[in-house]
């Protein structure tokens, strides 16, 4: 076989996969936003039968020669290269399942969701215990399959997050328990902030159109690329670098819970809207390490959308949408409200300095699950345990519980941890983009998108073509440091409580 010969039937097989991933995609952000639900059943059936002719495709034998000639012929493309890499190690791990299991597997995963979001509907976890169980029976089995030495929850983590294992996770929440749960303790026994007055009415409607006429545009997202819609657990999707659809949800008492979702949502989109175009259709599109996906999306939520400047340029329109609400809270009251530190239960609402506190915990509850220590039966209990134990609350009810993450319906397990990688990769990120442009003065003047432009030119446009560990010494100058971000903290809310 010629190069040509195999750059021909490379291409012929990427677009192909492409296209079924591009279905996949549009099916699935109509199931978790507009579908009726009584169509679950039917729709979840002939998705798994496409997921299946995916899975043929991707592991159909004769492009493994293919791939293997063009990681190792010299000439051959470095970006070519590079995904031929990637997809060989795709291949290899799924191509020893079964394609009856897989699409066994996909079909009681949708099933999983509509269980997840019914117990969600009904406050009622032992709608979606069977599920849940269901889900990891089906990770024990597949993962089985590839017949790795390594433990098992050691390969979820680094399927999400490659060249991550245990040790490596113990050591980063070692360091963040030593720093920041004597730092939330302090905090706690400070004078709280007020923040009561976000706790008001906030009529949905009204919310809707503040967004849709000031934050998505503030923001850059724009309807030639992007899209939003509603659902139950905010998520982002995207079939290629214009197309990125993300989702929000409002609360009538809960004002800002849809603003930072959307400003968290959007950071996904970005992310995806700037790799580059040459890579659309390509697992240097998609195959991006789960941290450096939450870096953006945490970075914006977070580092800017929290930020006094952001809402020195914001604030005004928000109060005069809502002036009952807002007419006399000034904008320092605000900001200091959005910021406060409350021990809380539900993490997406969760504050920054309590936040990897949220996602310690669900590592700890997989660990002992994959791990023996924690029996699937006694899981419920556990995770009120180590809300009572790590943040002081009692967990009243499964929605504000075991029921509040849409993640493991999927049996997207070793996920979690990433946010907590990815909020710590973006205080690098900060530290590094606040000693090259002047982000306060960009965010005032509505100039969002320039800051937006610095994450694209030393991270965004890469995709997957480089390590996440790369990225992070091309765009910083050095290697991931976990100071940076519990600096961040230890001075934001060191300030924040006056201590």
């Amino acid at each position: 076989m010629t190069i040509q010969e195999a750059l021909d039937q490379y291409n012929s097989w990427k677009f192909r996969l492409s296209a079924y991933e591009m279905a996949l995609s549009i099916i699935n952000i109509d199931r978790m936003t507009v579908a009726p639900s009584d169509g679950s059943a039917y729709r979840d059936e002939r998705t798994a039968y496409l997921s299946g002719e995916k899975f043929s495709i991707e592991t159909d034998p004769s492009i493994l020669p293919v791939l293997d000639l063009l990681i190792g012929q010299p000439g051959v493309d470095s970006d070519i290269r590079r995904e031929a890499e990637l997809y060989r190690r795709e291949f290899m791990k799924i191509h020893v399942i079964p394609k009856e299991e897989y699409v066994a597997f996909s079909k009681a995963a949708t099933s999983s969701y509509d269980a997840w979001l019914k117990a969600r509907q009904n406050n009622d976890y032992s709608i979606f215990e069977p599920h849940l169980k269901g889900m990891i029976e089906w990770q024990k089995k597949l993962y089985g399959y590839r017949k790795s030495d390594r433990p098992l929850y050691e390969q979820m983590l680094d399927d999400y997050e490659p060249g991550t294992d245990i040790a490596f996770y113990d050591r980063f929440f070692d360091r963040l328990k030593e720093r920041l749960i004597p730092l939330i303790q302090k905090v706690q026994n400070a004078e709280p902030i007020d923040d009561s007055f976000l706790k008001q009415s906030f009529p949905e409607e009204l919310q809707k159109k503040w967004t849709s006429d000031v934050l998505l545009p503030y923001l850059g997202f724009t309807k030639n690329w992007g899209y939003q819609n509603e659902t139950e657990h905010p998520f982002t999707a995207w079939t290629c670098e214009n197309d990125c659809r993300t989702t929000t949800r409002y609360e009538e008492y809960n004002m800002t819970a849809a603003i930072f979702s959307t400003i968290h949502e959007v950071g996904h989109a970005w992310y995806e809207h700037n790799v580059s175009p040459k890579f659309d259709g390509t697992i240097l599109s998609t195959g991006i390490s789960s941290g450096m996906h939450e870096s953006q999306s945490r970075f914006c939520e977070n580092y800017l959308g929290r930020s006094f400047p952001f809402w020195k340029a914001n604030y005004t329109s928000l109060q005069n949408t809502f002036p009952d609400q807002l007419r006399d809270i000034p904008l320092e009251q605000f900001v200091r409200a959005v910021n406060a530190s409350k021990c809380g239960l539900i993490r997406t609402a969760a504050d920054e300095l309590t936040y990897p506190v949220h996602i310690l915990i669900r590592y700890e509850l997989e660990k002992g699950l994959f791990g023996g220590s924690i029996p699937f039966e006694q899981l419920k209990e556990a995770w009120n345990d180590l809300y009572r134990q790590y943040l002081g609350v009692e967990v009243p009810s499964d929605c504000e519980g075991i029921l509040q993450d849409v993640h493991w319906s999927d049996g997207s397990f070793g996920y979690f941890p990433t946010y907590a990688l990815g909020s710590a990769f973006a205080a690098q990120f900060y530290h590094r983009m606040r000693e090259e442009i002047a982000v306060d003065n960009y965010l005032e003047r509505s100039e969002y998108c320039t800051c937006i432009d610095w994450l694209k030119t030393h991270i965004h446009r890469y995709g997957a073509l480089y390590p996440a560990a790369k990225i992070m010494e091309l765009s910083t100058g050095e290697p991931f440091n976990p100071g940076y971000y519990l600096d961040y903290l230890e001075e934001k809310y060191s300030r924040l409580y006056y201590l």
